[in-house]
């Protein structure tokens, strides 16, 4: 069984940010980078390795939507492991 680097997109609620980036410390996240968007906004970009199985990333993007102040996800690229 393989696995995949998955890259998303968090747009956090403002005052949540860092309630948001201890709770992504829990999950297997392999780097967060953190940018503005607008108006001092900002956006989180997180790269994660998942198992290649089926379900799997539904399963990691449930968990990130159910972080509290998660406000939309969005996968920006899926690739194989090698």
């Amino acid at each position: 069984m393989g696995e995949v680097i998955v890259v998303y997109k968090i747009l956090p609620r403002p005052e949540k940010l860092e309630d948001i980036k201890k709770a992504l410390g829990r999950l297997k996240i392999e780097r967060i980078e953190e940018q503005p968007v607008a108006f001092g906004l900002r956006e989180l970009i997180i790269t994660a390795i998942i198992p290649d199985e089926g379900g799997s990333q539904d399963r990691f993007e449930s968990q990130l939507l159910a972080i509290d102040g998660c406000e939309n996800i969005e996968a920006l690229r899926v690739s194989r492991r090698m």
